[in-house]
């Protein structure tokens, strides 16, 4: 079994927002969404290393509210550089205690104020 997808949401119309956040800053491309599913807004996103695998989803919830706690996790190869790229352009970068977990981490908020957690990579 793997991982097909997961996803969070975000308000109407904030389509550019989303494509500079994980396209411009995690360097993620955009999947193309079936019409049906294109007409509703939003975006999809994969790592170009490894488009087949995982996708991130991101729908329009008419009552957006960001997720706080419930959040998607990458493994990142190059944690530090991330870190400074995403303070550098005014995302807060919050570490996390490695003890906890044995993993190098921290969090951050995409362009909408969801929680996004980024893993060190083996």
């Amino acid at each position: 079994m793997t991982l097909h997808h997961v996803q969070i949401a975000c308000p109407a119309g904030s389509e550019e927002a989303l494509r500079e956040y994980f396209g411009g800053l995690l360097g993620m491309v955009e999947i193309p969404k079936p019409p049906a599913l294109a007409a509703r807004g939003g975006a999809w996103f994969a790592f170009p290393a490894d488009p087949g695998n995982a996708v991130l989803h991101i729908g329009v919830e008419a009552d957006f509210r960001p997720a706080r706690k419930a959040h998607p996790a990458f493994t990142w190869s190059d944690l530090d550089g991330l870190a400074g790229r995403l303070a550098g352009a005014g995302y807060e970068v919050v570490w996390a205690d490695a003890s906890e977990t044995g993993n190098r981490r921290f969090h951050s908020f995409d362009c909408h104020g969801n929680r996004i957690e980024f893993v060190a990579a083996s």
